[in-house]
């Protein structure tokens, strides 16, 4: 057992630092050796990449109609073709990310901290707080996603800021169940009844103790939950609630082509393909991730 003397000659905040950095770079190296994941993070360092420079990487205004071009294949000038306006689809594409990234990132932040919040405090106060709290997450989880964000968006009215409330209002659930059974666990531990001791207030137990430790399980979580988020809101984007004209997002864009799939099967094909490949890079990281960051 360490003398009070060496206690107090320790730095713990420093050591606490290390331990910390050292465990983030086992986690990396964990990472690196899982393929599937090293190629999910590629293509999302892409998607960040692309969404940042889409003006330099656009070889054309993404707006620009130009009908004596409509419906062309592609080319060495237009690599995915135009559409029926004569708009160059490579460059609407590279533009729709931008789009894509912020519906993902608006919702993450909205509704991990909400979802966190309500489990943690359902998870910790128990009682008719926890019934209250997970009745109303039992019927928001009946309705399928897209089915309830239709529902709000039709209440709301069509437009890319509605879209992002109402996916933000149906996609918190399943964060709330993951925090209240981190909750369930973590609450019976000797170091919180040693704060409770101590005279913390139920509050600050939670916030200071239980949120930061329900964190790994979130991350893990938002990352495989934000290819739901582009499908849903791809989905309100095909038809016509999300993102209106003449934004590029991607689910606009399949819809506006849904007419020429046979004849003219780029228009639509090549946002298709930009969702499934997005889509895909999160749920292989948020599968690395989980096996890295969650040792259950």
């Amino acid at each position: 057992m360490a003398t009070w003397t060496e206690y107090l000659t320790t730095d713990a905040p420093a050591s606490r630092r290390q331990a910390r950095l050292g465990q983030a770079w086992r986690q990396w190296l964990a990472l690196k050796r899982n393929p599937l994941a090293v190629a999910g993070l590629v293509i999302v360092v892409a998607l960040l990449l692309i969404a940042a420079f889409a003006p330099l990487i656009a070889t054309a205004d993404p707006l620009a109609q130009n009908l004596d071009k409509r419906l062309l294949p592609p080319s060495g000038t237009n690599y995915f073709g135009t559409d029926s306006l004569g708009r160059d689809i490579f460059s609407r594409i590279v533009h729709g990310a931008r789009v894509t990234l912020f519906i993902v990132l608006l919702v993450v932040v909205t509704v991990g901290p909400l979802g966190l919040m309500i489990g943690a405090a359902s998870g910790y106060l128990g009682g008719w707080v926890d019934r209250t709290l997970m009745r109303i997450t039992d019927v928001f989880l009946a309705f399928p996603r897209l089915v309830l964000a239709l529902a709000f968006v039709a209440a709301l009215g069509p437009g890319l800021e509605n879209a992002v409330i109402a996916i933000a209002f149906t996609a918190w659930p399943p964060y709330a169940r993951v925090a209240r059974a981190e909750t369930l666990v973590i609450r019976n531990a000797d170091y919180i009844a040693s704060v409770r001791l101590q005279g913390a207030s139920p509050w600050r137990i939670v916030l200071r103790h239980i949120v930061p430790m329900c964190l790994p399980s979130l991350i893990v979580r938002t990352t495989l939950d934000m290819a739901g988020i582009i499908l849903t809101a791809a989905g309100l984007g095909f038809l016509g609630l999300g993102a209106q004209p003449p934004m590029p997002e991607w689910g606009a864009m399949i819809s506006a082509g849904r007419e020429q799939i046979f004849d003219q099967w780029w228009v639509a094909t090549f946002p298709g393909l930009a969702i499934c490949i997005v889509a895909l890079g999160f749920n292989l990281l948020g599968d690395g991730l989980r096996d890295v960051m969650d040792s259950k």
